[in-house]
């Protein structure tokens, strides 16, 4: 078994809260999904909704933040912040559609975040039993 030094084990521990706050992420834009469904079947979908949108962009933040420490002990590739920031701003136009009403683009952006964020957590998730099956 190797021996890790304390800076190894501090950056694969943020390394599993970026797993979580993608999954979170993940999780919330799903949820927004099946809200925008209630949205144009009951009179409460648009409170879900809203809801979920302030959990949405939390979660975004969430990402940007655990991806900025996940980076930042280890010395690791600064690549996962290019994609929490880059989320972040297509959430952050995402918001502005929504309020705007501009359901001809917010929903296909819905989709396409929706899409980007399953794929961001099957790599990281793929990139862990890699380096897992490597260990062995």
């Amino acid at each position: 078994m190797p021996i890790r030094t304390t800076a190894q084990q501090r950056s694969l521990k943020f390394l599993m809260f970026l797993r979580a706050a993608i999954a979170l992420q993940t999780a919330a834009i799903f949820f927004q999904a099946v809200t925008a469904g209630l949205l144009l079947s009951s009179q409460h979908g648009e409170a879900l909704h809203s809801a979920g949108a302030r959990g949405m962009y939390a979660a975004a933040m969430l990402y940007v933040l655990t991806a900025i420490l996940a980076w930042r002990p280890g010395g690791g590739s600064p690549l996962p912040i290019l994609y929490a920031v880059g989320f972040l701003v297509l959430a952050s136009v995402q918001v502005v559609l929504g309020i705007a009403h501009v359901a001809t683009l917010h929903v296909p952006l819905g989709v396409l975040m929706f899409g980007l964020s399953v794929l961001q957590l099957g790599q990281v998730l793929a990139g862990r039993r890699t380096r897992a099956d490597a260990a062995v």
